[in-house]
């Protein structure tokens, strides 16, 4: 079983001498954008295998030098795969650590029952698994009086200096822009210090650790302490993070983005994956620094870019245009503007369609989807509960008007994101109607009786009980059966999967299993579909979509055989954190500004995920006003390029399985 499928989605292949170039001149003119030493690897593994030989090598150098070796560590989640190859090294005799000297970057303060320790997890992940001494692990004391914590901070300071000063600095850039718990707003010389995390590190933290409310204070190194090290290795990891890295390592270094103080270090080093890296001008824009490798995407992707820049459509572009912003050789290799802006054009054009599942018995040489079969048998897959009416609703109304046989799969429950408030409502209702209508039983009454003092014992991070979760779950269910009836498809067609995976009770997950695998081919095999859409929105900040993904994806991969798969087309939508890009988008379904006002309706079906719902991310806009911004901007891109003027616009990708 394959259960990583969505981290070989390729949308556009990067040739290699962007990120890898064969000798220095190249990378030098490939980089003269960037303000910090960075490299790109094409995977995750390949970039943290680097940075472990990096600090092997920094160990062995530094214990040869001064019999030690002092490095401060951060405990984010994009080190912990540091820390897992390290272990594995370590477990292989490749290095030692016994001459280690750790500090811990930052540690959460004050020490509240229930609140995490960056220390405890850094033992938990790495320091009880390696040869550290006890000794030789430093950290901030979270028990400290605060009167007493400035003298305390002066004092880890002066630990670490009589330890001769930090070899190496190993940590993550942050959502926010942050360095250890350096938020925005921290400057260059602060030293340790008490620090108020800003609310998007916090959602960070309430993921990573687990939490339904994280802390709001903690005691973290400085910028200055971090700058002071001999050596800093900063990593970042997936598309969710390429815009804080671009700010990072390309724009002036400003207290806004706290990290991009690492352009002054002489001896810093960003570490990043090819997702994390998009938004570089060398693999986002690598016109403006090189001679490039052109095809469709890249081109439509550089023809936006123009038509940005200069504020017109495509058709109006002009040979001096392309001249004046480093196209020329575009130009060149097409004869003219013109040439290219018509290829383009079109190219864009027969991306829009009103027939998202075909139109029967039309020509099809142009269209995204083949008219025939019709009508289609089509899942849609929908990670939770409100992702299929949130991401592509008003692409799901146009399939079931146009009649075709839809099928929506919920893949998980999506209990966790049920409010206690919410479900606690469905409760004193019960209680009301119980005897009219018959709900006075014992087990009943008894249940009702154990939820209630659940809850008024419950702290921050227990797991809900059973019954809670089976009552929160319901409440999803309800809703999404309500939606689904509100846009016509048929009862029978509604498929709730509870994928195991998902059935923890916390917001961390279980890994994807064959089981999970299972209930997916099951179903895909029940309807044998001519059209599958998916969640890519592998940006998703708790994972969710990601594994739901990997499901289908795993399930597909299994049946790829099958007859019926010959003749299945999978489209990829995005839902509430982004969208397509345009160099990638190959079908765009137009909405009416009625469709857009039917699609918020039957988001808003959805009731418990409204002002409740506990995961919104960094984004303070509801569900429903995501969408319909992203959809209405989409629309807008689509306008500003020439193209027909539409109130919104879905985006979809076409996924081809890797065989």
């Amino acid at each position: 079983m394959k259960t990583n499928l969505s981290s070989q989605i390729k949308l556009d292949l990067i040739p290699k001498r962007y990120y890898a170039p064969d000798n220095k001149i190249e990378f030098a003119s490939l980089c003269r954008e960037e303000k910090v030493f960075t490299q790109i690897y094409e995977t995750i593994d390949e970039g943290v295998a680097k940075i472990a030989n990096a600090v092997v090598e920094t160990i062995e150098k530094s214990v040869e030098q001064k019999g030690k070796c002092v490095i401060a560590l951060g405990s984010g989640n994009s080190v912990l795969p540091v820390y897992a190859e390290l272990i594995r090294r370590n477990e292989a005799e490749e290095v030692d650590f016994s001459k280690v000297v750790v500090f811990n970057l930052f540690e959460f303060y004050p020490t509240i029952k229930g609140n995490p320790s960056t220390l405890d997890r850094l033992d938990m992940f790495f320091l009880s698994k390696v040869n550290i001494k006890a000794e030789n692990v430093h950290s901030f004391n979270q028990e400290i009086e605060k009167s007493d914590l400035l003298e305390a901070c002066r004092e880890y300071e002066a630990e670490i200096d009589a330890c001769g000063g930090l070899d190496l600095v190993l940590c993550e850039v942050g959502t926010a822009g942050n360095i250890a718990l350096n938020c925005p707003g921290s400057s260059m010389t602060s030293g340790c210090r008490l620090t108020l995390i800003d609310p998007v590190t916090r959602r960070s933290v309430s993921s990573s650790y687990d939490l339904e409310t994280a802390p709001t204070t903690a005691v973290t190194l400085g910028v200055g302490n971090i700058l002071s090290a001999k050596k800093v290795i900063c990593m970042a990891w997936g598309e969710n993070q390429s815009k804080i890295v671009k700010a990072t390592v390309e724009d002036k270094a400003s207290e806004t983005v706290p990290s991009s103080f690492l352009q002054m270090h002489r001896n810093a080093k960003i570490i990043v994956d090819l997702s994390a890296a998009e938004s570089l001008t060398r693999i986002c824009h690598p016109w403006l620094v090189t001679s490039c490798e052109w095809n469709n995407k890249l081109i439509r992707r550089a023809i936006a870019w123009l038509c940005e820049q200069t504020g017109k459509p495509i058709l109006k572009l002009t040979n001096n245009d392309f001249n004046e912003h480093g196209l020329n050789e575009l130009a060149a290799q097409y004869g003219s503007a013109y040439n290219v802006n018509i290829k383009v054009f079109n190219d864009i054009q027969h991306t829009i369609t009103g027939w998202p599942g075909g139109k029967p018995n039309a020509d099809d040489t142009d269209r995204p989807e083949r008219a025939n079969p019709y009508p289609k048998r089509v899942i849609v897959f929908s990670p939770h509960p409100d992702d299929d009416v949130i991401s592509m609703g008003g692409t799901l109304k146009r399939l079931v008007d146009q009649k075709h046989d839809v099928h929506v799969a919920y893949e998980t429950s999506g209990n966790i994101a049920v409010g206690d408030e919410d479900m606690f409502r469905y409760i004193l209702v019960m209680d009301q109607i119980q005897k009219e209508f018959g709900l006075d039983s014992e087990t009943y009454l008894e249940k009702s009786k154990q939820i209630k003092e659940f809850l008024k014992q419950k702290h921050p991070g227990d797991v809900d009980s059973a019954e809670i979760r089976f009552l929160k779950g319901r409440i999803r269910r309800a809703e999404a059966k309500t939606a689904c009836n509100w846009m016509g498809v048929k009862p029978e067609n509604v498929h709730h999967l509870d994928l195991p995976f998902y059935e923890t009770g916390t917001i961390k997950k279980g890994d994807l299993s064959e089981k999970d695998v299972k209930i997916v081919k099951d179903l895909i095999m029940s309807v044998k579909p001519h059209q599958i859409f998916v969640a890519g929105d592998l940006a998703d900040p708790h994972g969710t979509h990601r594994v739901c993904t990997d499901a289908v994806l795993a399930a597909v991969d299994e049946l790829l055989d099958e007859d019926f798969m010959k003749d299945c087309r999978i489209w990829m939508y995005r839902g509430a954190w982004a969208e397509w890009e345009i160099d990638h988008i190959e079908m765009a379904v137009p909405m009416s500004p009625e469709e857009l006002r039917f699609k918020r309706n039957t988001i808003l079906k959805h009731q418990s995920q409204m002002e409740n719902a506990p995961f919104l991310g960094d984004d303070d806009r509801l569900f429903w006003q995501r969408a319909e911004d992203r959809n209405r901007a989409t629309a807008k891109l689509y306008s500003s390029l020439g193209l027909a003027s539409y109130e919104a616009m879905e985006a979809f990708v076409e996924y081809h399985p890797i065989r």
